[in-house]
Formats: C-alpha cells, sequence, structure tokens
C-alpha cells in the first residue's frame, strides 16, 4: 500500500482513500466497491495501473509514478445528470493544477498550444486582472495549459490528463459512478497517435501523493458547487472559461461520420456546440475532436 493523503477539507467531508503501488484498474476497484453495498466518498489511487483503459475501452499505459485516480460516489442525482460531474472533475483538476503551477502561462487557443493569445497570468486566472497578449509575446517557456472537450487536459497542446466516467445501477436500485483521472506525473506513454507530456517534463516537481492531495481537496470545493446537479451552469462556466479551441476549425469524429466546423462554445449541457460550414449550430453529446491542421483535413 502507498500513502496518498486526504486534504482537511477532504476528511472533514466524508472521504476516504486507498492507496496502492501497482493495481489493475482503479475504476474496476471503485466498481466492485459500489456493487459490493459501498455508500461512496472513496478513492482509489494508483502509482501505476496494469490494466487501466480509457474512454471507448481504449488501452490507457500508466508509467509508474504517474497518477490513477478513481472516484466512486453515489449521488443524489437524476442518473440523466450524471454526466455533468466530468466536467466537475475537469474543473477540479485545473484548480489543482493551478496551486501546483502556479506561475505557468494559459494559452486560450486550439488545442492549448496554437491559438491566437496567451493569458499572462496563473493557471486557472481568467479574471479581467490578466491582460491578453499577442502571439510573439513571451511567456518565459511556462506551460499553458487548456481543457480538452470532453474529457482531457492538455499542456502546450500534448495531453496531460484525462478523464473517464463509468456508471452502474446498484442492487439497491441507486446509480454510482466512478470519476476515473489519470494525470501524467513522471513520464508520458509512448507509441500513441497524439501527443503527450508530463507535469516532469515540464519542470513540475511534484509526485503523485502530491498531485493527488491537490486533486482531493479541489474536488471537494467543485462537488459541493455542482450540488446533485443544481449547479452545473456555474461548473460548465468555469470549464467553458478553460476551454481549447474555442472559436477555431474543428473536427469531430462521431459514429455517423466527421463533422468539420467551427468550434462555437459549449452550452449550459456539456454539448459541444460547432457551426458547419453551411451556418447550422449544432450540439454534439460524444465524439472525438480534433483541433487546428488536423481538423481542415479532407
Amino acid at each position: 500500500m502507498v500513502a496518498f493523503p486526504l486534504p482537511k477539507n477532504a476528511v472533514e467531508a466524508g472521504y476516504r482513500v486507498i492507496g496502492f503501488d501497482s493495481v489493475g484498474s482503479t475504476n474496476a476497484e471503485a466498481m466492485r466497491a459500489a456493487m459490493a453495498g459501498d455508500a461512496g466518498k472513496i478513492w482509489y489511487a494508483a502509482l501505476q495501473q496494469t490494466e487501466g483503459r480509457g474512454r471507448r475501452g481504449r488501452a490507457w499505459e500508466s508509467p509508474h509514478g504517474n497518477l490513477a485516480a478513481s472516484l466512486m460516489m453515489v449521488p443524489d442525482a437524476p442518473s440523466s445528470g450524471l454526466a455533468g460531474l466530468g466536467f466537475v472533475a475537469g474543473v477540479a483538476l485545473n484548480a489543482a493544477l493551478a496551486r501546483l503551477m502556479p506561475t505557468a502561462a494559459i494559452r486560450g487557443g486550439i488545442d492549448g498550444a496554437d491559438g491566437t493569445g496567451v493569458w499572462a497570468g496563473k493557471v486557472g486566472d481568467f479574471s479581467g486582472s490578466s491582460t491578453r497578449q499577442n502571439e510573439s509575446a513571451s511567456d518565459g517557456g511556462r506551460a499553458r495549459i487548456a481543457l480538452k472537450w470532453p474529457n482531457d487536459v492538455l499542456a502546450d497542446g500534448a495531453k496531460l490528463a484525462g478523464i473517464l466516467l463509468e456508471a452502474q445501477k446498484r442492487p439497491d436500485g441507486r446509480t454510482a459512478i466512478v470519476i476515473g483521472i489519470g494525470v501524467n506525473v513522471v513520464a508520458a506513454p509512448e507509441g500513441l497517435s497524439y501527443p503527450a507530456t508530463s507535469l516532469a517534463s515540464l519542470g513540475v516537481p511534484f509526485d503523485a501523493p502530491s498531485v493527488f492531495e491537490a486533486l482531493a481537496e479541489s474536488w471537494v470545493e467543485c462537488y459541493q458547487t455542482w450540488n446533485n446537479g443544481a449547479g452545473t451552469r456555474q461548473i460548465i462556466r468555469r470549464w467553458r472559461e478553460s476551454a481549447a479551441g474555442i472559436g477555431a476549425e474543428v473536427a469531430v469524429q462521431r459514429s455517423d461520420g466527421v463533422l468539420r466546423g467551427i468550434f462555437e462554445t459549449i452550452d449550459d449541457a456539456g454539448h459541444l456546440i460547432v457551426r458547419d460550414d453551411e451556418g447550422h449550430r449544432i450540439a454534439i453529446a460524444a465524439g472525438d475532436v480534433h483541433f487546428g491542421t488536423t481538423a481542415t483535413l479532407r
């Protein structure tokens, strides 16, 4: 077992944690607890997963020393609203990075790397005091962080973290949801079809237990804001403020083909809103998103 510290606010709110050096899948551990009748508010955290998975059943490689963390909750909310917890996790992770990377710059553009400007402020700071600078402005080589719809965190356009939600009806009739979060702390997986990075490569000197502690602290505040779905709009607004690619060309791979257009916004239900070549605004609930030059390929 490995000690993953719970912050004071998480302990006071009734959260628990079970830590591992290595485990097959933290999501699987959490879902087993749910089906066994656990009341929820329990984290499963590990330095390595050997059977991790991402969206659509894809394998998720987790080199030793990275963070794999899954939280099992049994919310008093309609099942139809539980997808909003993915945005809660994104906002919480962004807030945690704000504390771990307080001097990082925020790129407000395509994939967080190819946009038209830089926020000369702190991670998570989108207040009026931040100054919008042009592309040629120096950011001192600091990482630029953005949230990519629906479930990734990017640093300079490379994947730093991912989020996976899984839900299942329990024998007692309630719905349990597991929020899985993977953060590349010491190393990024190799051989991927997309760029990936790690906190270590960005010069951030924190280990996985420290990242977990910051995440667990932020989660408590964000989950309270969500308030069993009543605060979904507020969470979505905060997520939107940190979104990559708004206003840029986008291509969305869906089950029925590829949709291309302009990424206009995220609506209050968490849908990606794309304006196609004919000016139609299309709401997308699920799909793989590509920005920049990838989006223009025909």
